[in-house]
């Protein structure tokens, strides 16, 4: 199956749901390659096999599923010459444990599970590298009776620890001593036992220091009297460590040996874990063994898609026997997209040995190909838009389309011009139909459906509609017709009864009406209010301030809130709403009179102001007055 297929269809997502109930790392790895299968007589085989492990599970039986976890891997250390710890050894024993018992388990229900105890018979009984494994090999250590040597070494190592600990017990006793302890303690730091000595007394204890605390107040000592003892212990650590060494290798040969057999036992029991993983998941699914076939048909019973909710409406579907074609027509988000969806994933998972969600009768066609062609094939990275994906996807499908191949098209020729995209539609099913496809194909399209009611071997099917409630039923009618009802529910949202009527008109007959029309030219109205209009003053008129009455002159007005005004031989700033006309500098002033001098000591005075506060316009203004001295200077 190609990607389109398992991306579209979730199939991806039902492996993970497989994987998750498995157990072994090993079988999640071997059902991630799992694909679907063409051949029937291995999908019975599947199918066979879920059944009789859906049998143990329903009764409350549990398989002896041991050491599963990680087998593999351990024993593909043993492959590259590693010696295996005590835990390793112990899940590899428990493994060889677990296929003794999985025979006697299944030999017990061999009349209710054929297949599966013709499977676990085969398991090799290794009950000999068992057995050394867990009497060697206690609480995940190597046992003390595992060889003479251990035991020997074992025990000098216990009486060289108790004459260490004598000695250090007697040098905490001692009167003179307990001045210097920190603690009344023996201890172990590595593998050097010590006693906790105050830092104020650490160089009047002979011995030598292992550490020191954080703080630096403590210091642990290993005294003199125990050196030797201590190096005596340590080299008996080593000759332990070499002895378990030695169990350790024995044990771990003894699985070489049988690395041939213990790989079937792999083999077969993580095939024990597959088949109960896809049993576990059938249970949940509430699934059936559905009725497999190599004859093309498709017979579905109530099935559900898996992913939807429990209480969505079942799906009743059939194809191949009396046509092999079937154009499903309907109400956007009625549920057509789902019937695809439903049909293409129940025949996956049959093909992969799963039950479906389904009811008993469901017959499942083994095919040797499945496409689909749903969704947004907009492609980016290709420039290709959503009609030029569909095409690219379809044109790929078509190379590869024989018998046993079912195609699911969801929305057939949409994303163009609608005469084109039809005919383009009835065009490719015709081809995929001619080849031998099974072909299952959504739409809007009148010419589509018109197709199907025509084909002797097409049949028209509708998603049903409550007109009432406006709502889908999602359920699929075979041999209805049915349309996106737009104008019904356009009526139920209140459009005008006019309106509906021209718009069936136009379905019927294709009169547009077309004459031009003219239209009255309408002025335009600003949005915007004129912005007020200031007045604005002039050098020397005589003005009023409102807020105190005062008469004065003005000096400057920049069009800005402030003007500036002679008042009392002092130029101030006033709110301009503040300043009112008394009498303009036209009327008060001949003609050529120089205003200038209204203000000349004022003006000065106002620059020196303007300096002191750090005005720019101010100091250029010196700045310029001064260059012009110096050039009439030169």
């Amino acid at each position: 199956m190609n990607n389109e297929t398992i991306n579209h269809l979730q199939f991806d997502r039902i492996i993970s749901e497989i994987q998750s109930r498995a157990i072994g790392d090993y079988s999640k790895e071997r059902i991630a390659a799992i694909t679907p299968q063409s051949n029937l007589a291995t999908v019975k085989m599947w199918q066979k096999e879920t059944q009789e492990a859906r049998l143990i599970i329903d009764s409350s039986q549990h398989v002896p599923f041991m050491g599963l976890s990680q087998i593999n891997q351990l024993i593909g250390q043993v492959k590259k010459g590693m010696i295996l710890s005590p835990q390793e050894l112990i899940e590899a024993a428990d493994f060889l444990r677990s296929s003794r018992m999985i025979t006697k388990f299944f030999e017990k229900n061999k009349f209710q599970t054929p297949l599966l105890y013709n499977y676990a018979k085969e398991l090799p009984q290794l009950e000999v590298v068992e057995e050394s494994v867990y009497q060697k090999i206690h609480n995940k250590k190597v046992s003390d009776d595992a060889s003479k040597g251990l035991r020997r070494v074992r025990k000098q190592l216990q009486e060289t620890e108790k004459n260490i600990q004598d000695k250090l017990m007697k040098f905490i006793r001692h009167p003179s001593n307990k001045e210097m302890l920190q603690e009344a303690l023996i201890i172990k730091k590595g593998e050097h036992y010590t006693v906790p000595i105050k830092a104020s007394y650490k160089n009047r204890v002979a011995g030598t220091i292992v550490e020191q605390s954080s703080k630096g107040q403590t210091a642990f000592i290993e005294p003199m009297a125990i050196a030797k003892l201590n190096e005596r212990h340590a080299l008996l650590k080593a000759e332990e460590i070499a002895e378990e060494y030695q169990v350790l290798a024995e044990l771990t040969g003894l699985f070489a040996e049988h690395e041939l057999v213990i790989d079937f036992a792999i083999e077969t029991i993580t095939a024990f874990d597959i088949i109960f993983a896809r049993a576990k998941y059938s249970r949940e699914l509430q699934g059936i063994t559905p009725t497999v076939n190599k004859s093309e048909v498709i017979e579905i019973k109530k099935g559900r898609h898996p992913f939807l909710p429990k209480d969505a409406v079942p799906l009743d579907f059939t194809l191949g026997e009396d046509y092999r074609g079937l154009v499903i027509t309907g109400a956007n988000a009625g549920g057509k997209t789902v019937v695809l969806k439903t049909v293409g994933l129940l025949t996956l998972m049959t093909m992969i040995g799963l039950q479906i969600p389904a009811e008993a009768g469901t017959r499942i066609a083994v095919l040797d190909n499945l496409f689909v062609d749903i969704g947004d094939q907009q492609n980016l990275e290709n420039a290709l838009s959503t009609f030029s994906g569909h095409m690219h996807n379809i044109a790929q499908i078509l190379t590869k389309v024989k018998r046993n191949t079912l195609i699911l098209l969801d929305e057939i020729g949409s994303g163009t011009e609608p005469n084109e995209g039809a005919a383009l539609a009835v065009a490719i099913m015709e081809a995929m139909y001619e080849k031998g496809a099974l072909v299952v194909a959504t739409t809007h399209y009148g010419e589509i459906k018109r197709f199907a009611e025509i084909h002797e071997d097409f049949v028209p099917a509708a998603m049903a509609f409550d007109r009432e409630t406006l709502t889908p039923k999602y359920r699929l009618q075979v041999g209805e017709i049915g349309d996106s009802q737009a104008l019904w529910i356009a009526k139920k949202m209140h459009m005008s009864k006019e309106l509906i009527r021209q718009a069936q008109k136009y379905i019927d007959q294709k009169d547009y009406r077309i004459t031009k029309q003219h239209f009255k030219q309408v002025e335009e109205v600003s949005l915007f209010r004129k912005e007020k209009e200031i007045t604005k003053y002039h050098k020397g008129d005589r003005v009023r301030l409102t807020e105190t009455e005062a008469i004065g002159l003005v000096y400057q007005d920049e069009g800005a809130d402030r003007v500036d005004v002679l008042v009392d031989d002092q130029i101030i700033e006033v709110q301009r709403q503040r300043v009112q006309l008394v009498m303009s500098a036209q009327q008060l002033y001949p003609q050529d009179y120089d205003l200038d001098s209204l203000f000349v000591d004022f003006q000065t005075r106002k620059r020196n102001r303007d300096l002191d506060r750090g005005s720019k316009k101010a100091q250029k203004q010196l700045d310029k007055e001064m260059r012009e001295r110096r050039f009439s200077g030169k």
